[in-house]
């Protein structure tokens, strides 16, 4: 059985691991090709056709700036599917990507099973029909997502949060305990938002000098791009590679950017502030297009503003100091511990990995 999966960004690769990992105990001498990132590698034992380091851009400019590459990059994932000849494909999230090789790969007749589901509910709701007429199976991992697709009459599996995984599977070796003096910065994945995000972090450094910041680096990005930024106030901070989650575990607080590591704060109990500062073209594109009231996965699976957002222009050093001696306080950090118990009742137990990997094997085993 041969399956080829992609995966564009640096979440996508995690899950991807935990994916390849799962197909490989039920069916052991799968071949796999991808395009993902280290974990992905690891799990494999082969090299990406595309690392995810080269393939994360996000933003209407950013996209449009990049758009050269971007059809390069379709252009040479579609020949090297038609080259592997897979029994199917896995796309991880990656919209943008994934759904113009969906469409291609469905005309090709490949069969397509996609993991995640395109937030199309935020925007592009058009996008449905896309997804309807070329992807076959449809996993999601938000409790809501599955009653928005039957409003189209689009049957698709609710398998629960992969984070679930990570996370109780860390939490077997270790313990929490957030009354560390620690404040993770978690400044993103890309390095664009980097660049844009962890500057006004790091403001707060000054702000608070009974703590001590933490920079939970990302995958595939090099430490000296961190401390090119950090400059002069390299003494004051420490850097963590691959260990987001033992730094979750014991911080008192954290400044996360938006994305998947908001829900990993909200699943170790980290009281948190989500952030986030686009270009300022995009950000206004995105005002105008995007329909959700939230930006943070806490917030949208609560359909509550259980943590605080800065967006933009609110997103500076005077805000996060307000918003930081908020989460510092014990009545405060009870409000949202509490939210946070009734976020992991809402996501299921955990397991979707197994669940994904075994459906899609027994798809493939029927149609061949």
């Amino acid at each position: 059985m041969k399956f080829y999966i992609i995966a564009g960004e640096a979440s996508g690769d995690l899950h991807g691991s935990n994916l390849i990992r799962a197909i490989r105990e039920s069916e052991p001498t799968t071949d796999i090709r991808f395009w993902g990132g280290d974990r992905m590698s690891k799990e494999s034992g082969n090299i990406p056709v595309k690392h995810i380091r080269d393939l994360a851009f996000m933003g209407f400019v950013e996209v449009i700036s990049n758009l050269g590459t971007i059809l390069g990059n379709i252009k040479l994932c579609k020949k090297d599917i038609l080259e592997f000849q897979p029994d199917g494909l896995i796309l991880i999230d990656y919209p943008g990507f994934n759904l113009r090789i969906a469409k291609w790969a469905k005309e090709k007749g490949i069969r397509v099973y996609y993991y995640i589901s395109p937030q199309i509910w935020a925007w592009k709701t058009k996008r449905i029909h896309k997804i309807m007429s070329s992807v076959d199976e449809l996993y999601c991992i938000i409790p809501f997502e599955q009653s928005f697709y039957k409003q189209f009459n689009y049957d698709v599996q609710y398998v629960g949060h992969p984070l679930l995984e990570e996370v109780n599977r860390f939490n077997v070796k270790t313990t929490q305990n957030h009354s560390d003096n620690t404040i993770a910065l978690l400044p993103g994945s890309r390095k664009q938002e980097i660049r844009r995000m962890l500057p006004v972090m790091l403001e707060l450094v000054h702000c608070f000098p009974q703590f001590h910041f933490t920079i939970a680096m990302a995958p595939a990005i090099d430490k000296s791009f961190y401390l090119d930024i950090i400059s002069e106030q390299k003494q004051q901070i420490t850097l963590v590679d691959n260990g987001t989650y033992q730094l979750l575990s014991r911080a008192r607080a954290a400044v996360v950017t938006s994305g998947t590591a908001t829900l990993e704060a909200g699943l170790f109990q980290t009281p948190q502030i989500v952030v986030y500062k686009g270009n300022i073209i995009s950000y206004w594109m995105a005002k105008r297009w995007i329909k959700v009231k939230y930006i943070s996965l806490v917030n949208l699976i609560l359909d509550r503003p259980l943590v605080t957002e800065l967006i933009q222009h609110e997103f500076n050093v005077e805000q996060l100091e307000k918003e930081l001696n908020l989460l510092i306080e014990k009545d405060n950090r009870k409000r949202i511990l509490d939210g946070y118990s009734e976020l992991n009742d809402l996501l299921d137990e955990g397991g979707a990995s197994k669940l994904i990997a075994e459906d899609i094997i027994q798809k493939t085993m029927e149609i061949q």
